[in-house]
């Protein structure tokens, strides 16, 4: 691998230190300039070099106008506008809609440096600048929102953002293959509106004439603003069809015109990821920001070695924009990586993660996979494995066993996420002994999500006794090898399909278990996924059967307040959940209390009643006889406790 002794030209006058007096394509990113390949832009800058093309980079321009797309000229070819590693308004605002302080992809982390709807606005002031020049929005942003989608922001429906935009072409997924052939045709002269039969592309015509792929049409965009139903029913095709191998063309008419969205584009294969992620990065924030870029750090000496998941979690926008398949570097190219860490500045012997959208997958669910593509209608894991999975975590083994094996490594941490649903379907359990034993900085986070099996189905993740008996081999490991070390379970609340008592039982399980979470993550409805098809519509995609949502804040904020229960702050919340949930028996002295009665409240001096339960057969005796007191003891009927007797004491001193 070479290092890159130069970032990309991102002024005039950069472009004239290399002697350039013309320039083939803009790349514009919402995000700060950083020339590291875990930034989508810079990705695609660079693929576009390596293809022969002189490119420029216009990160976080001034959009009040269209000067500063001018800067530096127009290009030859064609401008390539991103929306950054996130989607703009989830950078801007949190799940509450409140404005966030602080933007980790700007400079000094400020907000400010990026509108809102970022591709959108880029776009207008490109095309304003640029009147005839060909515009390609791609990255998250765009891909998430290529089709009609609901916008938790506006609380509505919006159009595909090709027609907002008023772009060209818009690609969409890790857009690598498109872009190098849109910008071949570009160079050649075609008009964009004949660029038609790319994978992985989406534009706007007038009919179908120009579509070279079988097609299906989904309901248009006036239907599913005005008919839920349809909505449900169009998220259902459009992910159907989202595979590259069996995948068709959709259609979606939109005000009289019609939206073609392409099959998806074929995942890179193991040499092109490898030459992809050995171009010439310098791997550092641009000079021309005086302060850091919080972003770098997290991946400054972190590598990818994989892409796709198969992991299938419906609140997760990964299937609908890396996809479902998963492809890897070969084990050489990711230690040629690390071997360059070792001489980057401030490195200091810790790879912090070799990961991806899943850790520890490697290679495709099934050797069926590559001939057929995905299964349309089924989870690879949940809520049961498929049998035919291919549960091999041999070459991830060997590939940590390698690295940290590699002259200036001390530690190779795994922080991606892992998947123990899959891990557990391995045979082999070296992995699972390597990764207790090597690759864990004290604490494995994993995401089992909720307890409740009808919540967990909803999200698309495996039962929770899946997840109970990981836990138990994660400690009989951790105990073998004389290591303390933690397990971190990630929760989410008001996930379409949990109620209040969903919740309740799930900080139930948390507080036996001796489980204190500081953080929990609100079901956020962002753009793309079937989870949030369910929050807009109130219907299960799969299924169009009625699904609970969670739609008021107040009742968002009581199921978060329960899986936080020790915090004081919280305390008002989560006796109202409790009493709105008729769990009150969670209020008291005992061992499964939540919380203690405090002195003023109704609950103090008394114990709440246990909800009453359906009777029990007892071996054909009959139901269990009443009689037992408030601890279980038999023969205590009726007995009165301490405190309680005292307050009713007091309280008749004070009548008289």
């Amino acid at each position: 691998m070479t290092r890159g002794t130069e970032f990309l030209p991102v002024s005039r006058e950069e472009m004239r230190s290399r002697e350039w007096y013309y320039y083939d394509f803009l790349v514009v990113t919402a995000d700060a300039y950083i020339d590291h390949p875990s930034f989508g832009s810079t990705l695609i800058a660079r693929v576009l070099e390596a293809d022969g093309f002189r490119v420029a980079i216009l990160a976080q321009p001034d959009w009040h106008d269209a000067e500063a797309f001018r800067a530096m000229g127009r290009p030859r070819y064609g401008v390539f506008i991103g929306g950054g590693n996130l989607d703009s308004m989830v950078a801007h605002y949190t799940v509450a809609k409140r404005r966030r302080a602080q933007d980790l992809y700007s400079p000094g982390g400020r907000m400010g440096l990026r509108p809102d709807r970022a591709t959108i606005v880029y776009a207008n002031r490109a095309r304003e600048a640029f009147p005839d020049c060909p515009i390609v929005i791609g990255g998250l942003e765009a891909s998430l929102r290529r089709f009609a989608h609901y916008d938790y922001w506006d609380d509505k429906v919006r159009r595909s953002i090709l027609f907002d935009s008023a772009a060209d072409l818009l690609v969409y997924g890790m857009g690598e293959r498109a872009t190098r052939e849109i910008a071949r045709r570009l160079k050649k002269k075609i008009p964009p509106h004949q660029i038609t039969d790319v994978p992985g592309t989406a534009y706007v015509a007038a009919d179908d004439s120009g579509c070279a792929f079988k097609r299906v049409e989904c309901p248009s965009f006036e239907t599913v603003c005005a008919e839920k139903a349809a909505y449900a029913q169009a998220t259902k095709i459009q992910y159907d069809e989202h595979d590259p191998v069996r995948g068709r063309a959709i259609l979606q008419p939109c005000q009289g015109r019609l939206l073609v969205v392409n099959p998806p584009a074929r995942p890179l294969n193991r040499e092109e990821l490898d030459q992809l992620y050995e171009l010439p990065y310098t791997r550092q924030v641009h000079p021309i920001y005086t302060d850091c870029v919080p972003a770098i750090e997290e991946v400054r000496f972190s590598i990818t070695h994989n892409r796709g998941c198969f992991g299938g979690c419906n609140f997760c926008a990964l299937a609908f924009h890396q996809g479902r398949m998963v492809t890897s570097r070969s084990i050489e190219s990711c230690l040629r990586e690390a071997e360059l860490l070792t001489g980057e500045p401030g490195f200091k012997g810790y790879i912090h993660d070799v990961g991806g959208p899943s850790a520890n997958f490697r290679h495709t669910s099934c050797k069926k996979q590559k001939r057929c593509g995905m299964c349309a209608n089924r989870s690879c894991l949940a809520p049961e494995p498929c049998p035919n999975l291919d549960a091999d975590h041999s070459e991830y083994t060997e590939l940590l066993q390698k690295m940290r094996a590699l002259p200036g490594i001390k530690k190779v941490f795994v922080r991606s996420g892992v998947r123990y649903d899959y891990m557990l379907q391995d045979k082999d359990k070296a992995f699972f002994k390597e990764l207790v034993r090597y690759h864990i900085s004290g604490q494995l986070k994993v995401a089992p999500e909720h307890c409740v099996a009808s919540v967990l189905d909803y999200m698309g993740k495996p039962h929770f006794d899946v997840f109970e008996r990981f836990w138990r081999q994660y400690q009989k490991i951790n105990d073998r090898e004389d290591r303390e070390q933690y397990l971190v379970p990630y929760l989410m609340s008001s996930h379409p399909g949990c109620t209040l008592s969903d919740a309740v039982e799930l900080a139930s399980f948390l507080h036996s278990t001796g489980h204190q979470p500081e953080q929990v993550q609100d079901f956020y409805p962002t753009p793309g996924t079937v989870s949030t098809c369910m929050y807009y519509t109130g219907l299960d995609p799969r299924t169009m059967e009625p699904v609970y949502v969670a739609r008021d804040p107040h009742e968002k904020a009581l199921q978060r307040a329960l899986l936080q229960w020790r915090r004081p702050e919280m305390r008002g919340l989560v006796v109202e959940a409790l009493e709105k949930a008729g769990r009150t028996d969670l209020i008291g002295y005992g061992p499964d209390c939540l919380i203690r009665p405090q002195k003023g409240e109704k609950y103090f001096g008394r114990k709440a009643e246990a909800p009453k339960k359906p009777a029990k057969k007892r071996d054909g005796r009959g139901p269990k006889p009443e009689g037992t007191g408030h601890r279980g003891r038999p023969g205590q009927k009726g007995k009165m406790p301490p405190k309680k007797k005292a307050e009713l004491a007091r309280q008749r001193t004070e009548k008289k």
